[in-house]
């Protein structure tokens, strides 16, 4: 039988193979690789790994593989559903992909730019932006996140409604299978009808059917204007009414549609009191129950953008849809707009501990799954707050919940996680949805996805992951259970 070599020995070959500097076994150095982003893991490890581009990753997998070590890819770790954290046995070995973040080429005609896995999302969409193109996928973390993370987790983010997810930015992927052979399907191509489409397997499978290092993505030609505007209604039905208004009124020019219930903005404006809302009756006192941030991108100018905005709210007035309304008069209006929206992660974050929910249901089942789902809450947690906010516009909503005024946020979670997460799995799934839309599953929501997965389904995805890696050391004890 043969048995793996002892672990100086292959601490050895990897510092052979990638230089003493690049590979870290203290603990100070190795520290902030183990652990999630919202700290709900810690790992151990036996190395974290730095490769230095592709060939040479392909020669450390091959390396883990011949000696039976697993690995955990990592790019920016801000990955929210532990994904890339390691276990807790220290056998497994943490690849950073940080190092490979050249961007390899961008293609302005052809519309596509080239960049390795571990290029941080903002200098992407820097550097379409210096080729006067647009990469449009955007979210919270885009000045840490990676492209890799992106793909590995089918990112979504705030433009999805026109633009989708990353999967539907991305064209080609250079991957090192759990072979450690080096796959180059970069093809900046839009058609392409030559068999099995391998890319999508890959993207969203969060490193366990292999390790993306380098992705051909969509550009596009970036808008000659983009209007914002904040508009006030009395429920997620009124909402969706909006919704449909728009999409008839502003068609393809509609980019972001976020909902906000009144609970997040009085959140905000708690937290961080110099965050106005403009469409205040008086201060901290918001009368609406529902807020929409809506933005256009208009590629013929800004006052035509600014016409069909104000027309589309003035129609949802008359329509008995839309209470007020405010359109961003600038660019550092429209900022101040968005940053409201953007802030309600971080006021829950101040607050304290809260029982988060990345969920997505049709469209048009949105208004109907939050009348479901809020009373199931409270039944289970009398008094519990609603942080309900998210992408209106493709089905996906942020449904946190936190503890009533008063009570200890960390003994609400212990109390309670467990019982209203099924709860609120469960509407999800009589809704037609999905208990994870744009942060994977990782280790967090690895098991419960498997429930509502049908047999058909499950056994399908094993036996991906067995004629893909065999030996199941690519990120094991994600996505699918053990």
């Amino acid at each position: 039988m043969n048995r793996p070599a002892p672990r100086s020995t292959f601490l050895a070959a990897c510092r052979d193979l990638l230089g003493r500097d690049h590979v870290l076994t203290d603990d100070a150095d190795t520290g902030p690789y183990l652990v999630d982003q919202r700290k709900r893991y810690t790992g151990r490890t036996l190395a974290v790994l730095r490769p230095a581009d592709a060939p040479q990753l392909a020669a450390l997998v091959r390396l883990c593989v011949a000696h039976r070590v697993p690995m955990v890819p990592q790019g920016g770790n801000t990955g929210l559903a532990g994904g890339a954290t390691p276990d807790a046995s220290g056998r497994q070995v943490v690849i950073s992909l940080r190092r490979l973040n050249r961007i390899r080429e961008v293609d302005a005609a052809n519309m596509t730019l080239t960049a390795e896995a571990g290029c941080v999302l903002a200098d992407v969409q820097a550097a379409a932006q210096a080729a006067d193109r647009l990469f449009p996928l955007s979210l919270a973390a885009e000045g840490s996140c990676t492209i890799g993370g992106n793909l590995a987790t089918n990112a979504g983010g705030t433009a999805v409604l026109r633009y989708g997810n990353a999967r539907e930015l991305c064209l080609g992927l250079e991957v090192v299978t759990p072979q450690g052979d080096l796959w180059n399907g970069l093809r900046g191509l839009r058609k392409d009808n030559t068999g099995y489409d391998l890319r999508d397997l890959f993207i969203g499978a969060e490193g366990t059917l292999g390790l993306i290092t380098a992705a051909t993505l969509k550009l596009f030609a970036p808008p000659m204007a983009r209007m914002t505007a904040l508009a006030a209604l009395d429920s997620p039905a009124q909402a969706l009414a909006l919704l449909n208004l728009a999409q008839r009124m502003a068609g393809p020019l509609l980019t972001g549609f976020e909902l906000m219930s009144d609970f997040c903005l009085r959140l905000v404006a708690q937290v961080f009191p110099q965050h106005r809302y403009p469409l205040f009756a008086k201060p901290c006192a918001q009368p609406y129950a529902q807020t929409v941030l809506l933005e256009l991108s208009d590629n013929e100018s800004e006052a035509h953008a600014r016409e069909l905005l104000e027309r589309l709210l003035a129609a949802g007035v008359e329509q008995g849809v839309v209470r007020d309304a405010i359109v961003a008069n600038s660019l550092a209006q429209s900022n101040a707009l968005w940053h409201l929206r953007e802030s309600i992660p971080l006021a829950q974050s101040a607050t304290g501990l809260n029982i988060k929910h990345d969920i997505a249901v049709p469209v048009s089942q949105v208004p109907a799954f939050i009348a479901a789902t809020d009373p199931l809450v409270q039944q289970i947690a009398p008094g519990a707050r609603m942080v309900t906010f998210g992408h209106l516009g493709d089905g996906n909503l942020h449904y946190n919940v936190m503890a009533p005024e008063g009570v200890d946020p960390a003994r609400f979670l212990a109390q309670y996680q467990a019982s209203v997460t099924a709860a609120v799995h469960d509407s999800v799934h009589a809704h037609r949805g999905t208990i994870s839309a744009e942060h994977g599953l990782g280790q967090f929501k690895r098991d419960a996805a498997a429930q509502y997965k049908s047999p058909v389904e499950l056994a399908l995805m094993r036996a991906l992951k067995a004629a893909f890696d065999p030996l199941g050391l690519m990120n094991p004890g994600k996505v699918l259970p053990d």
